[in-house]
């Protein structure tokens, strides 16, 4: 009998949420009712990451707390990891389907009967050989008010750290047409905020004689009331023409999320980046001068092999000088089949955590610098429809978490809000009442 009931446990980025969601639609048309991972379910779904090596090591714990509930349950495990790592998951007890990056978008044509009983079933297309590209979206908050959706998948950079490009495998762009027919489809959803994300979102159209501005040029051609966010982007891929056309259109939120990973040109010529500090900060320097209150957000990596205290000194002196409105901190761990594994100078664990201790308390120090800067201006937000404690909460165009009493008129539609304070880490707004709640238009 075909089983009922499928939970799934996610792992690692957004763009793995916007996959595992498109898969958890195909089990809804399959007939299945999605229920709760920590519920009993006849078949579990665990797609992957492989950034960190917790990453590795939560998945075995996934598939043990999954089989607790309901030893008798199909398990099923994909996306990166799974990719990269199938022999090791193979030998977790209880695994019944190891399904590679694409695989994971044919389940129900490799797998016609989910039964406990049946041979191990184990799919992975080799990494060279990932060429497709899968559509995918999500959303994140309640209310149908914010949907990811994918547009590239793989990378072609050569980062010493990164197992990346050997799990998702060379850089890809859905077609520009096929983009925008999707991005119609999820703005007449109903969604207020679309956010494009991807392995390497500013590669987006390089095989495919397109580029990312010019993408967007045909996304906010589009009616609607809605505005535009980029997941994150390398410093060396956003152009003047993007940040001309996020200045000159407030369909594109004055927001970026830009990866530095260290201060040090040192240490990014080892990981093998394309720019040197001093570009970033130029880089920086001049999203201040052009776009109002931009918010800037910052992926930086502690512990790198070879990475001495001057080195880290210099990556934190460089970040608390910059104009940014916080960070991603992730702590290097050693990846198989990565340049980095072999390098001279590891790190030691305790010191990788300080470090990381260091830049998460300068990463609270600049949020609540930004927060403070922007009191007693007006924002766009567009709220949740979440009633907590007679709160709703939101986002600001510049990626601030605001919060003000619960409105339900001002639920999934960007409106005009004025910041007058911060309230446990959260900017608390006014609505400003100019008889119009849409600010969708040139700026």
């Amino acid at each position: 009998m075909q089983a009922s009931r499928v939970a799934f446990h996610t792992l690692g980025c957004k763009l793995n949420f916007a996959e595992t969601s498109t898969i958890g639609t195909q089990f809804i048309e399959q007939g299945f009712e999605v229920v709760d991972f920590k519920g009993d379910a006849d078949v579990y779904v665990i797609n992957t990451c492989t950034v960190t090596e917790n990453a590795d090591r939560e998945c075995r714990q996934i598939v043990r707390r999954a089989l607790r509930t309901n030893p008798n349950a199909y398990v099923i495990v994909t996306g990166c990891y799974a990719q990269l790592s199938a022999d090791e998951i193979t030998k977790i007890d209880g695994v019944d389907a190891v399904l590679g990056s694409n695989e994971k978008f044919n389940i129900f044509s490799i797998i016609p009967e989910f039964r406990k009983d049946a041979p191990s079933c184990i799919q992975v297309t080799p990494t060279e050989k990932l060429e497709e590209f899968n559509f995918a979206y999500s959303s994140e908050a309640l209310g149908r008010t914010r949907a990811f959706f994918k547009i590239q998948d793989g990378c072609d950079y050569k980062c010493t750290f990164c197992t990346i490009p050997q799990a998702r495998g060379k850089s890809r762009s859905r077609k520009p047409e096929d983009v925008v027919e999707e991005f119609v489809t999820l703005i007449n959803k109903g969604y207020k905020e679309i956010i494009l994300t991807g392995v390497n979102v500013g590669d987006y159209g390089k095989h495919i004689d397109g580029s990312l501005y010019n993408l967007l040029l045909h996304l906010l051609k589009v009616d609607g009331d809605y505005r535009i966010r980029i997941s994150s982007i390398e410093p060396n891929l956003l152009t003047d023409e993007i940040i001309d056309l996020t200045l000159n259109s407030s369909k594109m939120v004055n927001h970026f999320h830009i990866p530095l990973q260290s201060g040090s040109t040192k240490m990014l010529k080892l990981m093998q980046r394309r720019y040197k500090a001093e570009d970033y900060k130029n880089l920086i320097l001049k999203l201040n001068k052009t776009i109002p209150d931009v918010g800037i957000g910052v992926d930086v990596i502690v512990g790198f092999p070879g990475e001495t205290e001057t080195d880290f000194m210099e990556t934190y002196n460089f970040i608390k000088e910059l104009p940014i409105s916080y960070l991603h901190v992730f702590t290097y761990s050693e990846r198989p089949n990565t340049e980095a594994i072999d390098m001279d100078g590891s790190v030691p664990v305790s010191e990788r955590k300080r470090r990381n201790n260091m830049l998460r308390i300068l990463s609270e120090k600049k949020r609540m610098e930004f927060y403070n800067k922007m009191i007693e201006k007006n924002v766009t937000v567009l709220f949740e429809d979440e009633n907590s404690n007679g709160y709703m909460l939101g986002w600001t165009s510049n990626y601030v978490r605001v919060k003000q009493n619960f409105n339900k008129e001002l639920i999934n539609k960007l409106s005009v809000n004025n910041i007058n304070g911060i309230d446990e880490n959260v900017c608390t707004t006014n609505f400003v009442n100019n008889n119009s709640l849409n600010l969708i238009g040139e700026k």
